[in-house]
């Protein structure tokens, strides 16, 4: 099933219609989840057998340097963008209608240019500091996260609700119903895993009593780790014989799961590794697999899982957001995870982190992806039918 080697962007089998700005006031809709292109997945023997450059990095390369990935904001850039929030705020827009041109940051944006560049060719990661929430306040710290995010990125939807604002937050909801649940709205660990995104990004409003940390492995370096040690692991992930669950957040027609690869190259010459990855997402389907509906997960894939997340592991890099923080991941070559938690009793606030999840298409540089919505604006994310971009301030 090799695909012939392109430079074009693939073929929409189906177009999104008009889009209506009373629902869409910036005029873009997310996409949201779809299979790939069979046609575009290679077999294991096309895959490189080692990946070298700036997407491949260890934890010891930046663990006892946290200049190399930290980014302290200046008074001046601070300045900045809260003068560019107390304009969007005045100007009355909705939330969900931010963009660069009514979020004019004319010096930081220099910089976060070259940061973009570096999320999405570079390392993967970066972590700002001095974000300054607690001054702030929750709304105008939305408008300033959300439109520093617009310099990376288009924001998609997060869920069927049409949350472009995210919130990672407990609200007491069943961790073990994983075919129904949402691990971020738990206090559960997060098993190494990518978005549904290009980017995410993290701003920290408050801190858990314990734990809450997190945990990040460069997938370009535990490639060259399984490429080495287990070969067949990595043979398995490239193979589209996974399945995973989007967990009922499905428009009309569409079907309950979606058949695909873990780790795939993109299309053209040239081609990098990417990878798309979620455990909870390929262990909640024994509904369908106990039904005889789909494969159950084989010993292979089963040891892959395994596999994967011990060397995710063991190739670590480990950071705490404190408040004010914000972290920017680019979930093409980076996987994250979260260990568990506990909040402080009431009245103090429970753990809060603002999410956003960020699209890169193709022309303006993102990575040529075997999806037929590889070169929308808002590529990916969740989309449930016609469901209106929402920003909420708190969590839902």
């Amino acid at each position: 099933m090799a695909p012939a080697l392109t430079d074009s962007a693939p073929t929409a089998p189906h177009h999104l219609g008009p889009i209506s700005r009373d629902i869409f006031p910036d005029g873009l809709k997310t996409t949201g989840q779809h299979p790939p292109l069979y046609d575009h997945i290679h077999p294991f023997d096309e895959f490189p057998r080692q990946i070298s450059g700036p997407t491949v990095w260890k934890p010891e390369d930046y663990r006892e340097n946290p200049e190399k990935w930290t980014h302290v904001f200046s008074a001046d850039e601070v300045e900045e963008l809260s003068v560019a929030a107390d304009n969007f705020l005045a100007a009355k827009i909705p939330l969900t209608g931010i963009s660069k041109s009514n979020f004019p940051l004319p010096n930081l944006s220099k910089d976060l240019l070259k940061l973009r560049a570096d999320l999405i060719d570079g390392k993967g990661f970066i972590l700002f500091k001095g974000f300054p929430v607690e001054k702030w306040g929750n709304h105008k710290s939305a408008v300033a996260y959300m439109g520093l995010g617009t310099y990376l990125g288009y924001f998609v939807s997060q869920n069927s609700r049409g949350h472009v604002l995210g919130h990672v937050k407990d609200l007491g909801e069943d961790s073990t119903q994983i075919d129904k649940v949402r691990i971020y709205r738990t206090n559960a660990r997060q098993f190494f895993h990518a978005d549904d995104s290009d980017i995410v990004g993290l701003l920290c409003i408050a801190k858990a009593l314990e734990g809450g940390e997190s945990d990040i492995a460069s997938s370009h370096n535990v490639y060259n780790t399984l490429a080495a040690e287990r070969p067949d692991v990595l043979k398995t992930l490239t193979e589209p014989i996974w399945y995973f669950d989007r967990k009922g957040e499905i428009s009309k027609g569409q079907e309950e799961y979606i058949r695909t690869s873990v780790v795939y190259l993109e299309r053209g010459e040239n081609a990098r590794v990417y990878t798309k990855w979620d455990p909870y997402y390929v262990r909640s389907l024994t509904r369908f697999s106990d039904a005889g509906i789909i494969p159950p997960l084989s010993p292979a894939q089963l040891d892959a899982l395994q596999v994967l997340e011990d060397t995710c592991n063991r190739h670590a890099l480990h950071m705490v957001l404190d408040v004010g923080d914000i972290q920017f991941l680019a979930n093409s070559h980076v996987l994250h995870a979260r260990t568990s938690y506990t909040d402080h009793a009431p009245p103090t606030p429970r753990r809060h982190l603002m999410r956003l999840w960020l699209a890169t298409p193709e022309e303006e540089g993102g990575w040529k992806l075997p999806f037929w919505d590889s070169n929308e604006k808002k590529r990916g994310g969740i989309q449930v039918d016609d469901q209106a971009p929402v920003a909420p301030l708190d969590a839902e």
